[in-house]
């Protein structure tokens, strides 16, 4: 055996040894009766942020109208980066990353900027999780 193992071995030993047993650390460090289910909540429950790509036309108004949108339905930006167009294109990306919000308010808010006149395509999401 390696020096780690019966090292591991000692400890475990003296953990047993000096611990009552109700406060004793099971093999799998969980103690199973502790365990209970979790709710599953529908995706429209789900709170997440977001990563919103989309391609519109490059003229006044345009990020006030997206933005009236988001602040419609509760949500907030985190960051926002807007790319000058390439000479002779009319249209510009906006990149947005948002707070928090329901994955319900998200859906209605991406179908209502697409539905502008001024936004080309779909509008790219990518769901935003911490580590």
């Amino acid at each position: 055996p390696t020096a780690s193992s019966v090292v591991a071995d000692l400890v475990d030993v003296t953990r047993l040894a000096t611990v009552d047993p109700e406060n004793r650390v099971p093999h799998l460090a969980f103690q199973p009766d502790q365990l209970s289910d979790l709710p599953i909540l529908s995706m429209a429950d789900v709170e997440t942020a977001y990563y919103l790509r989309m391609r519109v036309h490059d003229k006044p108004g345009v990020l006030a109208d997206v933005t009236r949108i988001l602040a419609d339905r509760a949500i907030s930006i985190d960051a926002m980066v807007q790319k000058e167009p390439a000479p002779g294109e009319v249209e510009a990306n906006i990149i947005l990353l948002t707070h928090r919000t329901l994955e319900r308010n998200a859906i209605e808010a991406i179908e209502a900027i697409e539905s502008l006149p001024t936004v080309s395509g779909k509008v790219t999401r990518v769901r935003l999780e911490e580590l």
